[in-house]
């Protein structure tokens, strides 16, 4: 299995913010977590607010721990708001079902992370993690 390497999480980022710039979104924040759900690197674009990055990080700490992007999560707080309810108190608030929260995975399928992006609108924030964690050579869950 592939372990996310700090290069790796850099490049993420660093290709998520030159697609952000190329599109001229509004200041990003890039939060990238390991399998665990640990810090692996963050960044916040000059101009984007000090909320961005809680955001960032509910968005990929609820992927990397569910199993499933950040955009299914939406599906679910949908159809069982109860249950989304109910999961965020467990989750003391880390959670954020919106769309911006991706998985990383390795070319075997392996979980090694996520990514979870915060500044424009959730579907902008979510392609510029899908960008990111391509270009690093991984598979974007979404």
């Amino acid at each position: 299995m592939t372990t996310l390497s700090l290069n790796h999480a850099n490049q993420i980022i660093e290709t998520a913010l030159a697609k952000a710039r190329e599109l001229n979104l509004a200041p990003l924040t890039v939060v990238v977590l390991d399998v665990a759900g640990h810090l692996k690197s963050m960044q916040r674009e000059d101009g984007a607010s000090m909320i961005r990055q809680k955001i960032a990080t509910a968005k990929a700490w609820g992927a990397v721990n569910m199993g499933v992007s950040s955009r299914s999560l939406a599906g679910v707080a949908l159809q069982r708001p109860d249950f989304m309810n109910a999961l965020i108190d467990v989750a003391e608030g880390k959670i954020m079902p919106v769309p911006g929260g991706v998985l990383i995975r390795d070319y075997d399928n392996n979980l090694i992370g996520a990514v979870g992006i915060s500044g424009d609108i959730s579907d902008q924030d979510e392609f510029c993690a899908v960008t990111g964690i391509e270009a690093a050579g991984f598979f974007a869950g979404i």
